[in-house]
């Protein structure tokens, strides 16, 4: 029988050790799926989304409150969107636990990387698009960090905005951004990403001399597992969406902008606390991209990995690399921790 496209995107087989839940988390699959959760919940959104400072409040409550299953639609759109983050931050760490960033995966792992970025900035732009008092603080303090970065601040700014500050044109730019830059980015960089998957090798195993385990589960067996994890998640999001529902509230207008509660989004609370400890462009701009330039650099630095150590959680010639990981994990966690608390 002649393989189909689909049947094409999984080997013919694979190592049993490696296709385990246990080692692979299921989070490459699980983001794919949320993607295409929030592509098709997007796009229903958009039949009702009216991207004007007048309209686009107004226009979420009537598709929460008076759309049939529009409120549904919308918090799986929300909740799809909240957990790409997770699910993506998860398999990023997987992959550096288990040193899966070497020769010939070191372009794939940046596209991941650029992946989880991109993740997090449509979160953001999505959730400045309810254009309501709840999102005045993020929207205002998040751009405004782009004006401290030297030289190119102020183009920056413009470019994102619109203009000088928070306008109509504004949220036309962010409207934008959301459903055709970033989203084209997403689709191009994750096809690119799964076709590399592919192209170097699969998951990585280590040579078959040296592999502890003979056994090899199908592509058809490999297929099963991901419908069945599509269907837990696609369960989760459904209870998530019926019993707690997405963030809603008045529109955003200047009489109400000094009464709005000065919080970012959950994502964003790291850079929140940092910003009450010093200088925005140190603490705002250059610690973030301090952390994903030395993320980036890991699949660079040595040792390079040993064969043998593929396909295992935390070999030994990854150390660096997992506490760099480690680290950074901690870090983000304690902030965001410290900022719910409000220290």
């Amino acid at each position: 029988m002649r393989p189909s496209f689909f049947r094409h995107l999984h080997p013919p087989t694979i190592p049993a050790r490696q296709a385990r839940f246990r080692y692979t988390l299921g989070a490459g699959g699980v983001s794919v799926f949320l993607v295409l959760v929030l592509l098709i919940t997007g796009i229903l959104e958009m039949f009702y989304y009216i991207p004007t400072p007048d309209g686009a409040a107004l226009s979420i409550q009537s598709l929460t409150y008076l759309v049939p299953f529009g409120g549904f639609v919308r918090n799986l759109h929300y909740w799809a969107a909240q957990l790409l983050v997770v699910s993506a931050s998860i398999h990023l760490l997987r992959v550096l636990f288990t040193g899966a960033y070497n020769r010939p995966r070191r372009l794939n792992y940046l596209l991941g990387l650029a992946l989880l970025i991109l993740a997090l900035l449509l979160d953001f732009s999505g959730y400045v698009l309810r254009w309501d008092q709840g999102i005045h603080w993020a929207l205002v303090a998040g751009t405004n960090l782009l004006k401290t970065i030297p030289l190119v601040g102020s183009g920056l700014y413009g470019l994102v905005m619109g203009g000088s500050g928070i306008s109509g044109a504004s949220l036309i730019r962010f409207y934008a951004w959301h459903i055709f830059g970033l989203t084209l980015a997403l689709i191009g960089i994750g096809v690119w990403h799964i076709f590399r998957v592919r192209r170097d090798g699969g998951i990585a195993v280590p040579p078959p001399g040296l592999r502890t385990e003979g056994q090899r589960i199908s592509r058809d067996e490999l297929v099963r597992r991901e419908i069945l994890a599509a269907i837990l998640v696609a369960v989760w999001l459904i209870l998530l969406a019926s019993f707690w529902p997405a963030p809603i509230a008045a529109p955003l207008d200047r009489v109400a902008e000094s009464t709005v509660d000065s919080q970012a989004p959950w994502f964003f609370l790291w850079i929140q606390q940092l910003l009450r400890w010093g200088d925005p462009l140190i603490f705002g701009v250059l610690l973030p991209a301090a952390l994903v330039l030395v993320l980036a650099l890991i699949p660079f630095i040595p040792p390079a990995k040993e064969p043998s150590d593929l396909g295992r959680w935390f070999p030994p010639t990854g150390r660096l690399a997992q506490i760099v990981g480690a680290f950074s994990l901690l870090a983000l966690l304690g902030l965001t921790t410290l900022a719910l608390m409000g220290s």
